[in-house]
């Protein structure tokens, strides 16, 4: 099981047109400004926080509490008198089935926490199995990127770093999980239940008939971060067998 929230600025859009016609700056540095501390507050809990759109995040938050979502609420709170925050609280064995209940529960209005906001129910993390709780993330990116800088121009590969995205998270919703682009060229994803063979068959299908090629790290650890730091590793591992003249695109490491 996965646990997984999602953050969301209420009423933002209508919220924006009160600031003027010239409010882009300042709603890009607002938007800045609100990432880093969610994801400061989160990270400081063992959790990660992903963009999905400018008002609104995905959080891996396996093993937090209710109790534990409140405290951050209430910062942000303290620090953001002028928005409203939500979190809503889902889970499920793979990610996309824990971000639907999340939805779901802040669709029927299940509260958890009805003073902080705070919809759904944290999952019984006690199981005697460790696995049971266990987050895997894949952490992909394009090798030798620096190769292909020396091809296209910068925003070029922006665009084909975006269409590699959509395919990525075409492809892995399929199998149950969650892409995020992390910029640069690098992608997460939220991949519980994922195998090294269903990965590497998706990230065939994500780069047919594109002239590249992905090195893709699993990482496997008790919470997001864990899970996250697990997955890089793997990554950089790949890095330096290549260093070796071993090739290996798909290496998993358990934190």
């Amino acid at each position: 099981m996965i646990q997984l929230t999602i953050i969301r600025i209420e009423g933002y859009g209508p919220w924006t047109l009160t600031l003027g016609y010239d409010r882009e700056a300042q709603l890009q540095m607002l938007q800045a400004r609100i990432y880093h501390d969610v994801q400061r507050l989160f990270d400081a809990a063992g959790c990660i926080v992903y963009f999905n759109r400018f008002d609104e995040y995905f959080a891996i938050t396996t093993g937090l509490s209710v109790e534990g979502h409140a405290r951050i609420q209430q910062e942000l709170a303290r620090s953001y008198k002028d928005l409203k925050m939500s979190m809503a609280i889902g889970s499920g064995k793979s990610a996309l089935e824990a971000s639907l209940a999340a939805y779901e529960a802040r669709k029927q209005e299940k509260f958890a926490d009805e003073r902080a906001r705070i919809f759904g129910a944290a999952a019984n993390n006690n199981s005697s199995s460790p696995g049971q709780t266990a987050v895997q993330i894949m952490h992909i990116d394009v090798d030798s990127s620096t190769k292909l800088s020396g091809r296209v121009s910068p925003y070029e590969i922006t665009a084909l770093v975006m269409k590699l995205y959509s395919r990525l998270a075409d492809e892995f919703v399929k199998l149950g999980s969650l892409t995020f682009f992390l910029g640069g060229d690098n992608f997460m994803v939220i991949a519980n239940g994922v195998t090294k063979e269903q990965a590497d068959a998706a990230i065939k299908a994500a780069t047919a008939g594109i002239d590249i090629k992905l090195n893709c790290g699993i990482g496997i650890g008790a919470t997001g971060k864990k899970a996250a730091a697990a997955a890089t590793e793997a990554l950089d591992t790949i890095r330096d067998l290549r260093d070796e003249g071993k090739v290996q695109t798909i290496y998993e490491i358990q934190a």
